[in-house]
């Protein structure tokens, strides 16, 4: 459950907001009292959809379309999103991608070509880099907060995934590094690291294991579980995002530079 943390009168931009972990996020920064600028790529319908229906709740968000892994588009859509808000207390670099929608990745170091790593490391370090470098003024008026959303192959690895790996692993440093540099100005940054996580395209990699493997859903789930995750329970986009809002609050003030797993136990083995 989402502690009653009061974020009122603050501004939050949260990229990739328009679902999944984004968008279990953007509702826990409203559900706290603050506005939310929700970024997504430009033309997508689940941006749109988002936004109506936040907006329609009677929630104050705004759209913040743009490409982070677009060297001009990211820091254009940081600025417009600070000018729409008014400022900026709050950013969480969430926007990322895995490359693949498959449940088992297309090939082990030796065989993934440099095009699939150029767009893992694009868009999910360099594109939090971009849109860091943007909000750093901002955030150092305001001695607000940076969240980046690794996840818990930024902490440790699995085989046949090493471009993602290679760029949560670099998140988690950046994280790190922001960290030390922002040191003393108030502004903190910190990584937050979920295990298996249940989001649409989690459940899409199910259904094609499932069909795959010729499982019913239930079974296909279990073993996608079991492997690596001894809670045998998917994290909740809300629970990531109620960890979010945490490393936002006067409660973690002298939290900075962490990475945070939040993963039913996967690292404790």
């Amino acid at each position: 459950m989402l502690a009653n943390y009061d974020l009122s009168g603050k501004r939050a931009l949260v990229t990739g907001g328009a679902g999944g972990i984004g968008r279990g996020t953007v509702r826990a920064y409203l559900r706290c009292g603050a506005s939310v600028a929700i970024n997504d790529l430009p033309g997508s319908p689940k941006l749109a959809e988002v936004v109506a229906e936040l907006t329609d709740e009677g929630h104050h968000v705004v759209a913040a379309p743009g490409d982070v892994g677009d060297p001009d588009d990211a820091p254009r859509m940081v600025s417009d999103a600070i000018d729409a808000l008014g400022g900026l207390d709050y950013l969480v670099n969430n926007a990322g991608t895995p490359g693949t929608k498959a449940p088992i990745p297309p090939a082990d170091f030796e065989r993934q070509d440099e095009d699939f790593w150029n767009l893992l490391l694009n868009v999910n370090l360099i594109g939090p880099y971009r849109c860091t470098k943007a909000a750093a003024a901002a955030l150092r008026e305001s001695g607000g907060a940076i969240v980046n959303t690794a996840s818990i192959h930024g902490l440790v690895a699995s085989v046949d995934k090493a471009a993602y790996i290679a760029a949560k692993h670099g998140l988690v440093g950046l994280t790190k590094v922001v960290a030390l540099e922002a040191a003393g100005s108030g502004v903190t940054c910190n990584a937050i690291c979920p295990g298996s996580t249940h989001t649409p395209l989690v459940q899409t990699q199910i259904e094609l294991y499932a069909d795959q493997q010729g499982l019913d859903l239930e079974t296909a789930a279990r073993e996608r579980l079991a492997a690596k995750q001894p809670s045998q329970a998917f994290v909740k986009t809300e629970d990531i995002g109620a960890l979010a809002v945490f490393l936002c609050s006067d409660a973690a003030q002298q939290i900075t530079g962490a990475a945070l797993p939040i993963d039913g136990g996967w690292t404790a083995q």
